[in-house]
């Protein structure tokens, strides 16, 4: 099957990939699967928001070194601890000429924070956002927050009239029923969309009136985006020419590719951290043949289905040595990390002893759903895991599934696992968020600590917790760390959290891998150890 779709791959594209040949301005590239939507605010994943911050454009933005810099606003300042003030920058217009306001930050922010919205948390403890006047906007928090825009870089302005003329106004995440915004774009950033066709390819063109023009590294012109979900049809198609740019690699292909004279490797580690997450907040457990049966509600079978994985031997066999094993929930590089800390040892004995203690001498099933396309070696991963599960008596029925059928699974409303795999990169690269999405109670309001399952939209924290982990002094402790100012003790409460977290067995950190892409020998561009991929740094020579 893998030959026959590379053939077919290179028997298409053939004439296309030689008719380009000679355009040193198109950027050709392919990644294992395709952005969800068009719509910026449907879904908080990496590719998905990486893609689209190549059309729309926050107030602010990250530099390739991932420092926070001026983007829609040219400068901002705290007038009082609860109130922030942003300027915008005058003379930008969207892709279809209408000019950008404050008008537009309004809307974006009621827009963000409503419907389905997957980005509700970037506003979180906003109470108003108020126009001072056409090119001036405040944020007014709850509480003081000294890292309110930490989060922004991929919280993308929208066009309030565009939204409003094509019936877009509310975000869905009904990503199966296509409406306006799933197929079609109106930004701000470098590049606008021409033509999508989802699973297929993807077309875009640089947009001659951006308002950043004359800064911009790169010199591309137009791109042409293939999602190729098997790793050696991409592989192939930057060896023969078809492609520029291809990403991710997988690790056992880059000794090739780095010896082969048309092609280079960047690699570098991630600030993703990788994870298997356990469902804790279904009485009974998805694949389980026992009625009202929960294991995972027992600490002692978290830290047993911990103790039987063996982090190190899949960073050898499968990874190659290119993955960091991970005690945290974050990565080096993001505020709050610490190395006093430490995984749980690999234990498999230790492991059957808890099973045994928690009542579960023979072990349990479980459904761990997996997917193909979105992390580097992920199907090999899980399998992995699930073997190193089996030698401790839980029986995992894998299902691996592609990005899009996997997060139907996985995320809300259906849940529908025991355990999965997924990966996370704190949006302001600062612990708060990771706590405050991942490990805090999931809650409808304030005064609302329970919740149910038709209600998940509705969440005004725990919005990623899917877990159902739920623990108030990690709470408690998450709402401080929002408003501390001072630094020393700002970092003193995360190291509390992440104590505490690590002690419960919220979640299993795996590791940190080690980000491979790989170009042409003719193209010269910015790795970002976030993953995402920003093509006004691309140059072809």
């Amino acid at each position: 099957m893998s030959r026959m779709l590379l053939a077919l791959f290179l028997a298409t594209t053939a004439m296309a990939g030689t008719a380009s040949m000679g355009a040193a301005q198109e950027l050709r590239f392919a990644s294992s699967g395709d952005a969800v939507s068009m719509d910026p605010y449907i879904r908080n994943e990496v590719f998905t928001y990486s893609f689209l911050g190549n059309v729309y454009e926050g107030l602010v933005r990250r530099n390739p070194d991932l420092t926070i810099a001026p983007e829609l606003a040219e400068s901002w300042e705290m007038v009082s601890p609860t109130q922030w003030r942003f300027h915008l920058r005058q003379g930008v217009s969207f892709h279809d000429g209408s000019p950008f306001t404050a008008d537009d930050v309004i809307f974006s922010a009621d827009r963000v924070r409503a419907g389905d919205s997957d980005f509700k948390n970037r506003l979180s403890g906003v109470t108003e956002v108020v126009k001072v006047d056409d090119y001036t906007v405040d944020f007014i928090t709850a509480e003081p927050n000294p890292i309110l825009h930490f989060t922004w870089p991929n919280w993308y302005i929208m066009s309030k009239t565009w939204a409003e003329a094509n019936g877009v106004a509310d975000a869905s995440r009904a990503t199966d029923v296509e409406n306006f915004a799933t197929l079609h774009a109106n930004g701000t950033g470098p590049f606008k969309l021409v033509t999508r066709e989802p699973g297929i390819k993807t077309t875009l063109e640089a947009n001659d009136g951006w308002w950043n023009e004359a800064n911009k590294a790169g010199n591309v012109e137009s791109v042409t985006y293939t999602p190729l979900p098997n790793d050696a049809t991409r592989v192939a198609a930057l060896l023969s020419g078809q492609m520029d740019m291809v990403y991710p690699i997988p690790v056992q292909d880059i000794p090739r590719l780095e010896a082969a004279p048309n092609v280079k490797v960047i690699a570098g580690p991630e600030v993703r951290t990788m994870y298997l997450t356990m469902n804790q907040w279904k009485d009974t457990l998805p694949g389980s043949a026992v009625e009202g049966e929960n294991p995972f509600k027992d600490q002692r079978v978290r830290e047993a289905v911990y103790r039987a994985i063996d982090i190190d031997l899949i960073n050898q066999r499968i990874m190659r040595g290119q993955a960091t094993a991970a005690a945290l929930m974050v990565a080096p590089g993001v505020n709050g990390f610490t190395d006093e800390i430490e995984r749980y040892a690999y234990d498999p004995e230790k492991s059957k002893a808890l099973l045994a203690e928690a009542g579960y001498p023979d072990g349990f099933k479980l459904t761990f759903q997996c997917s193909n396309d979105m992390y580097l070696n992920d199907e090999a991963i899980c399998l992995a895991i699930s073997s190193m599960l089996a030698r401790v008596g839980i029986e995992a029925d894998t299902n691996v599934q592609a990005r899009a059928q996997y997060l139907e699974a996985v995320l809300s409303p259906n849940m529908d696992f025991g355990l999965a795999m997924l990966g996370t990169t704190p949006a302001s690269l600062d612990s708060h968020i990771a706590l405050f999405s991942l490990h805090m109670c999931p809650r409808l309001s304030e005064d609302r600590p329970i919740w149910a399952a038709d209600d998940i939209k509705s969440l005004v924290a725990g919005t990623s917790n899917y877990a159902g982990y739920c623990n108030p002094e990690v709470d408690a402790l998450s709402k401080q760390i929002l408003s501390e100012t001072d630094e020393a003790k700002r970092d003193e409460l995360i190291k509390q959290a992440w104590t505490i977290t690590t002690d419960d067995v919220a979640y299993i950190p795996l590791m940190q891998s080690w980000s491979a892409w790989a170009t042409a020998a003719n193209v010269t561009l910015e790795r970002r150890a976030d993953n995402v991929f920003d093509w006004r740094y691309v140059t072809i020579d």
